[in-house]
């Protein structure tokens, strides 16, 4: 798949797409109905299909300092429209120059001029452009001028409920991985490079990979049942704990899966790590013994739900 920037003019293979326009953390069911029109829109006319996405997000621009929210990352990112059909990803750099950009501006002189495109779809909600002048209302009138069709798409419900991000992450939040999973249709996952750590879980017969968590968002800290995928892309079954590790000192933020099934050296190595099942909340042991024993039921219940599904 190709990665655009979208500071530079879009290659000439790629000009006259239709362009998914959003930022799509997560991938959500909403996410997928808005690519998926995109790509039957281009696939109809013989277009390019291209999703764009901001990274960093617009949050984090106008709020340096809000708690880590995002869901992806912008490599997983690609990989998810890749596979809905995608050609191509497009990358906005939010800065200052693009939170100056007008409605106007933007349409023009970036989707039009600079990248070439053709069509483009987005959800009912989609803002854009300097004070959030623009919306979906904005989007078709400016495109119809510069002959650039424009398409919304309204929101997916579930359980009675708008899919949304903010809705993903407080069922992560809760600890309800099952909502999480159903949303997104596929389990959260934390995508990074093993890190050396103290090494404890050697001495106590539970080696784990050491994860940063990064500009992810904080599930719920506790014990989870886990998958790992492993370079190579080889899945296995583990028990993770997600937090700052209480029986220890100093308190540490971490992602630490066991995984069941494998032995090897993980070190400066990328895997990904998808959260199934919360089995409990973190605590604090009195002694390693009673932490062994705690851990050995741990697994043996990460076991239980994974064979079960």
């Amino acid at each position: 798949m190709t990665r655009i920037d979208a500071r530079d003019r879009a290659p000439d293979h790629l000009r006259g797409a239709v362009i998914a326009l959003g930022n799509f953390d997560g991938f959500h069911l909403g996410h997928q109905a808005v690519v998926g029109e995109a790509v039957r829109q281009a696939r109809a006319q013989g277009r390019p299909a291209i999703v764009a996405t901001f990274d960093p997000h617009p949050v984090r621009h106008f709020q340096p300092d809000a708690p880590p929210f995002r869901l992806t990352t912008l490599d997983q990112r690609e990989e998810l429209f890749a596979a809905a059909g995608a050609d191509a990803m497009l990358v906005f750099a939010f800065d200052g120059t693009l939170a100056a950009t007008t409605a106007e501006e933007f349409v023009r002189g970036l989707l039009v001029d600079r990248l070439g495109a053709a069509g483009v779809v987005t959800g009912e909600d989609f803002t854009f452009g300097k004070g959030r002048g623009g919306n979906v209302r904005v989007l078709a009138e400016l495109g119809a001028e510069s002959g650039l069709t424009a398409r919304a798409v309204g929101p997916v419900v579930e359980s009675g409920e708008v899919v949304s991000s903010s809705r993903i992450r407080a069922a992560l939040q809760a600890g309800d991985c099952a909502t999480a999973t159903r949303l997104l249709t596929r389990p959260f996952a934390i995508r990074g490079v093993v890190q050396h750590g103290d090494k404890l879980g050697r001495t106590i017969g539970f080696p784990t990979a050491n994860l940063p968590l990064g500009s992810y968002l904080r599930p719920r800290y506790g014990i989870y049942a886990v998958t790992g995928r492993m370079p190579g892309g080889r899945v296995v079954q583990g028990a993770a704990n997600i937090g700052i590790r209480p029986t220890f000192d100093p308190p540490k933020e971490l992602l630490e899966p066991y995984f069941f099934d494998w032995s090897g050296d993980l070190y400066g190595q990328e895997i990904e790590v998808a959260f199934h099942h919360f089995l409990r909340p973190e605590a604090k042991f009195d002694s390693l013994d009673a932490l062994v024993e705690q851990m050995n039921r741990d697994c043996d219940e990460a076991r239980r739900l994974l064979a079960a599904g």
